[in-house]
C-alpha cells in the first residue's frame, strides 16, 4: 500500500512505459524500416543513411549528463515533456529532409530529445520520486515499453507500404504532441516521495540531489566496469535493432518469417522482465545481470551453426538477455551507489553506450556487408565482454531498499 506523501506508482509505470514504447519506437526503432526508402528516395547509400541516425546517438550521449543533473534536482516532468516536443519537431523536420545534410540536421534535433527523453531519464525520474524503492516502478516500465518494437515495427511498416516514410515521420511527430506530451505533463508528480525517516509529507531532506560529481565519483573501477557493460551490450541491442530482419534473412529465413522472427524480441524482453521481477525479484541485479550476458552469445552460437530454423529461438534469447540488461542499466547504479546523484551518474556511465550505439549500425551493417551472418562474431565477443565485466564487479550483498 502507498504510503501517505508516496506518489501512487501505478499511473506513473503506465505513463512513463506507454512514453518510453513511443520514445524508442520513433527513435531507435525507426531506422530498420525506413532507413532504406530513405536512402533509395535521396538517392544515397543504405550507410548513409544508418550513419545519419548515428548522429542521433552522439548528441545523447554529449547532452545526456547534463539532462541527468537536472533531474537530481528538480525531477523529470519538464524535462520528459520538453523532449516530447523535441521528438516530434525533430520527426517533422525528417520528413521534410529533401537531402543527407537536412536529413542529418533532423537526426541531430531527434539526438537533443534523446538525450532527455528515453530509458535514463526514465530511470532518473523514478529515483527522484522513490529514491531506494524504485527498483519495481523501474522493472515495470521496461515490461511497457519491450513492445517498442512488437507495436512499432508493424504500424511504422504499414504506413511506409500505404503511404510513404515521410509520413510516417509526420504520424509519429503528431503521436509525440497527442499522446506523449500528455503523459509526460499531466502523470509525472512535481514532489518525490515523502521522506520516510521522519514520516512528513514534504521533500526529504536527504533528497539525491547531488548534481556535480567529483573526478573520484567519475573515474572509479565500478563506473568504468559499468560503463563497459553498458556500451558493449547496448553496441549489440542497438546493432539488433537495426539489422535483425536482413542478419535472419542472411541466415536463410524468409522476408515475413525474418519480421516476425525478429517481433519476438519485445514479447521475449518482457519475459525477461517478468522474470527478474519475479524469480530474480529477491536476488542482487549483479547476479541476474550475469546470468543475461550469456544469453544472446548462447543464441548467437546456435544461429551460426544451425541457421534460420534456430532464428526464432535466437531472436527469444537475445531479448530475454537484453530485457533483464535493460533493467540492470537502472538497477545496477541503484544497487551500486545508491539514489544520491543517480540521474547525473546515470549520464556519465551511459556516455560511452550512446556512442558505442552511434557505431553500432554503421559498423554492423559494413560487417553483415563482408562477412554476412559471421558478423555475429562481433556481438558475441561483446556479449563476452560484458559477462568478465559483471564478474569484475564487487557483489554487494545489501538490498536496494537497505543502505551500504
Amino acid at each position: 500500500m502507498t504510503s501517505p506523501g508516496t506518489p501512487a506508482k501505478l499511473p506513473i509505470v503506465i505513463g512513463l512505459g506507454t512514453g518510453q514504447t513511443l520514445a524508442f519506437g520513433t527513435t531507435l526503432y525507426l531506422p530498420a524500416i525506413l532507413a532504406e526508402p530513405m536512402a533509395i528516395e535521396l538517392g544515397i547509400p543504405p550507410g548513409w543513411a544508418f550513419g545519419a541516425f548515428s548522429l542521433a546517438l552522439i548528441f545523447a550521449a554529449l547532452l545526456g549528463p547534463k539532462a541527468g543533473a537536472r533531474i537530481d534536482q528538480f525531477g523529470g516532468r519538464t524535462v520528459l515533456a520538453v523532449s516530447s516536443l523535441i521528438f516530434a519537431a525533430g520527426l517533422a523536420l525528417l520528413g521534410t529532409a529533401d537531402s543527407l545534410t537536412m536529413m542529418c540536421v533532423a537526426w541531430c534535433v531527434i539526438g537533443v530529445g534523446m538525450s532527455m527523453g528515453l530509458y535514463e531519464s526514465a530511470f532518473a525520474t523514478l529515483s527522484w520520486i522513490y529514491g531506494h524503492d524504485a527498483r519495481g516502478p523501474i522493472t515495470g516500465i521496461t515490461l511497457i515499453a519491450g513492445f517498442a518494437s512488437t507495436i512499432c515495427w508493424p504500424i511504422t511498416a504499414g504506413l511506409e507500404a500505404e503511404f510513404d516514410w515521410r509520413m510516417v515521420c509526420y504520424f509519429w511527430a503528431v503521436m509525440h504532441i497527442v499522446l506523449g506530451l500528455p503523459l509526460n505533463l499531466f502523470l509525472i508528480p512535481r514532489t518525490r516521495s515523502a521522506d520516510k525517516t521522519t514520516g512528513e509529507d514534504e521533500t526529504p531532506k536527504t533528497s539525491p540531489a547531488l548534481t556535480k560529481l567529483s573526478r573520484q565519483d567519475i573515474f572509479n573501477m565500478p563506473m568504468i566496469l559499468l560503463a563497459i557493460v553498458f556500451a558493449a551490450s547496448w553496441f549489440t541491442a542497438t546493432a539488433m535493432a537495426a539489422h535483425l530482419p536482413r542478419l535472419l534473412q542472411i541466415s536463410g529465413m524468409d522476408a515475413a518469417g525474418a519480421l516476425i522472427a525478429a517481433s519476438l524480441v519485445g514479447p521475449a524482453q518482457v519475459a525477461g522482465r517478468l522474470a527478474e521481477f519475479g524469480l530474480l525479484k529477491k536476488m542482487h541485479p549483479l547476479i541476474s545481470s550475469r546470468l543475461s550476458a550469456l544469453t544472446h552469445p548462447v543464441g548467437a552460437v546456435l544461429l551460426l551453426i544451425f541457421g534460420g530454423p534456430v532464428g526464432m529461438l535466437f531472436t527469444s534469447l537475445h531479448g530475454i538477455g537484453n530485457g533483464i540488461l535493460t533493467i540492470a542499466k537502472g538497477t545496477l547504479p541503484l544497487a551500486t551507489f545508491g539514489p544520491a546523484g543517480y540521474g547525473a551518474r546515470q549520464g556519465y556511465i551511459m556516455a560511452p553506450s550512446r556512442f558505442a550505439q552511434a557505431a553500432a549500425p554503421f559498423v554492423f551493417g559494413l560487417l553483415i556487408d563482408d562477412y554476412g551472418q559471421y558478423a555475429i562474431l562481433l556481438t558475441i565477443g561483446l556479449g563476452l565482454v560484458t559477462f568478465v565485466a559483471l564478474m569484475m564487479l564487487r557483489h554487494r550483498p545489501y538490498g536496494i531498499g537497505e543502505s551500504a
